[in-house]
């Protein structure tokens, strides 16, 4: 059986995340490359692109921007968006980049696009390959959950109706041995036993992990913000850990 990262991220996906603004996406990854003082066509990679919307609003900003993601149908979207393609988009895994070392001058991982894998020596790869794409003092940015917010504010169960398409979203959450997941159903209302059902599962790594393993990497962690906002990192209260550094 396919790992749950390779059957989740497809048509399904978008469906499920039609609602996230792509206004606000634009409005984030401006932000936050603020936060790293990017110079003007700073050669920016985007792990976990998805359907591409902070790559094109990197790209808007500026930047010479790369997006590479695991699932092929999210980077058709992508690629759809892009209509101007002022993105290179790029299909890889995130353990093994498909770039040379010291290719970019930043890499972005939004979105908790990071703590996938079951080994867990898998992701410390993926810091490593950050370290191994960027330039030396090239600057790195993870956007990644709280693990205490989680566990205090979590949703266990939501329906939705998305009207564009006529199907039910129904998500179940819950918290087990160190992961959280979430438990996804796409139906039509008249036949919910023909439910399409996908899980998505994320490591609820504190920051003390990240701490370890990104010195460990080669990456010097500098700042934690707690929102999108900029917000310092409250370890009870903020909602996100947002950590950026640099390659050393």
């Amino acid at each position: 059986m396919k790992p749950w990262y390779e059957q989740s991220f497809g048509k399904d996906y978008m469906i499920v995340y039609r609602h996230r603004d792509w206004e606000e996406a634009n409005e984030e990854a401006r932000r936050m490359a603020m936060w790293l003082a990017l110079p003007e066509k700073a050669r920016v990679l985007d792990i976990g692109c998805g359907m591409g919307r902070h790559s094109l609003a990197l790209s808007e900003a500026g930047f010479e921007v790369t997006g590479v993601d695991l699932s092929d149908a999210l980077l058709q979207e992508a690629r759809e968006h892009d209509s101007e393609g002022s993105v290179t988009w790029k299909h890889g895994d995130m353990r093994e980049l498909p770039f040379a070392g010291g290719s970019f001058d930043a890499t972005f991982n939004l979105f908790t696009s990071f703590g996938y894998f079951s080994v867990e020596e898998d992701n410390k790869r993926v810091l490593r390959q950050i370290r191994r794409v960027l330039r030396e003092g090239g600057a790195f940015l993870i956007d990644f959950l709280n693990p205490a917010y989680v566990e205090r504010n979590l949703i266990a169960w939501s329906e939705r109706f998305d009207e564009p398409c006529g199907l039910q979203i129904v998500e179940e959450r819950s918290i087990a041995d160190g992961w959280v997941q979430k438990e996804i159903s796409v139906f039509e209302p008249e036949q919910p036993e023909r439910a399409r059902q996908y899980l998505e599962r994320v490591r609820l790594y504190p920051l003390q992990w990240f701490e370890q393993h990104c010195a460990d990497s080669g990456l010097k962690l500098e700042q934690v913000y707690g929102d999108y906002d900029g917000r310092p990192y409250d370890k009870e209260e903020s909602p996100r850990m947002i950590m950026a550094g640099s390659a050393i």
